[in-house]
């Protein structure tokens, strides 16, 4: 255990709130740390150079078994964060002392008890230059053109083979159709502190929208005039809000949301397919699970106080007439695919004002694979080939709707043979 060598004392005389649990959530985009407690967390938050490190001041805490334990919770993969120390600094005062691999800039925040959750002192540390996923999505595939072919000649003779070839690809796409290249983001549900629905033994829907996320994103990107991206790559949180500002700067075409069903009685059964609306939900149980996936921000965490004008542009009321009859045009294809391989919860797309969807601008549904409330349905959650087919049948309705609507000229292109 790192502990800081500061005062001799354990715990200090006034100390009081005890740590009931401390949380390490890395990620590419950021680092969270959570301090869970039955009484909110007094603390005070400072960064220092030459090393850079974050301190963070608890005020009359005890040095628990969790926080003792938090050192060990760091992984040496972890982008943002080396170590992490931890010490008496005052009587009153416990400091924690996070080691940086690179200039950060964190942020801590106090959560308020919800579900399951005590208070939760936050803090993210968020790289200086945040990382750019349109650039990711590039870079990515520029790599997987850039593979080298192993059964290639070497020396003299490959040079020549190479020119050949470049003179011969040259011509050919010359009299190539050329086509747009298509960006689907998508977006597994929930994530790091919110769990998402949790079903009787114990699996959680976080792990099952990332698992079928993960396996329709390899098969888009086997399409020759597709790619796409995820909003979240691993078990961390990302903000309702924030899911729709990565799919924008995407410059996405699409965004579907994948999500596992749960309701309070188990025999619930079925595959649905949602697209927001302006004018109420279809349904009321459209209009609970609206309400019910809306409340993730609460669950996972978010910083109110930040006052982020793209978020703010992101979320603007504007007219989405247009952009809601292509999501339902988009819904119905890939209900239809779906339907063909689970029972369908209801035979038509639903209606509600889920947070997620609300892009002015790109066409997005979210797709209830089935529930995970339903011990049968569980079961075909967590299978490896049901998830194959799930993803088959989202790509297939993607496929199916961009042959009917096809997606408008942008300077992104790609070349057919």
């Amino acid at each position: 255990m790192a502990v800081l060598p500061l005062l001799s004392l354990s715990n200090g005389v006034f100390a009081n709130t005890l740590v009931s649990s401390a949380r390490v959530w890395p990620a590419s985009e950021y680092t969270r740390l959570t301090l869970e407690s039955a009484l909110p967390i007094q603390y005070s938050l400072s960064t220092v150079k030459d090393p850079d490190r974050v301190v963070v001041d608890l005020e009359h805490v005890r040095l628990s078994p969790e926080l003792e334990n938090l050192p060990g919770k760091i992984d040496a993969t972890d982008p943002y964060i080396r170590a992490v120390r931890i010490g008496r600094f005052k009587p009153t005062v416990l400091r924690l002392v996070l080691d940086l691999k690179t200039e950060a800039i964190p942020q801590a925040f106090v959560l308020k008890p919800v579900g399951n959750y005590g208070y939760r002192l936050v803090l993210d540390i968020y790289p200086a230059i945040p990382p750019d996923p349109l650039m990711a999505l590039l870079n990515e595939n520029a790599t997987a053109m850039l593979q080298p072919d192993l059964n290639a000649d070497s020396g003299i003779n490959a040079k020549a083979n190479s020119k050949a070839i470049r003179n011969t690809a040259t011509a050919k796409r010359n009299k190539s159709e050329t086509i747009r290249l298509i960006t689907v983001a998508i977006d597994p549900g929930h994530g790091g502190e919110d769990p998402g629905a949790v079903s009787r033994s114990g699996t959680h829907e976080k792990d099952i929208t990332l698992a079928i996320a993960k396996k329709l994103k390899a098969k888009i990107d086997k399409e020759p005039n597709m790619r796409a991206a995820l909003t979240r790559e691993g078990d961390y949180f990302i903000s309702l809000p924030m899911r729709l500002v990565k799919a924008r700067q995407l410059n996405a075409d699409l965004f579907v949301s994948v999500h596992a069903d749960a309701f309070i009685k188990p025999h619930a059964r079925g595959s649905s397919v949602f697209a927001l609306s302006e004018r109420g939900a279809t349904s009321a149980a459209a209009r609970w699970l609206a309400k019910k996936e809306n409340e993730a921000d609460l669950i996972g965490g978010v910083n109110l106080d930040i006052k982020d004008p793209y978020l703010k542009q992101t979320l603007l009321d504007l007219s989405q007439t247009a952009t809601i009859n292509d999501s339902l045009r988009l819904a119905r294809e890939v209900l239809s695919e779906i339907g063909d391989i689970n029972h369908l919860h209801k035979n038509e797309v639903e209606q509600a004002g889920f947070a997620v969807l609300k892009s002015p601008d790109i066409p997005s549904i979210l797709v209830e694979t089935a529930f995970i409330s339903n011990p049968d349905e569980e079961k075909k959650l967590k299978d490896v080939a049901y998830q194959d087919k799930l993803a088959d049948a989202m790509l297939a309705g993607i496929k199916r709707y961009f042959a009917n609507n096809p997606p408008l000229a942008r300077s992104r292109m790609v070349f057919l043979e």
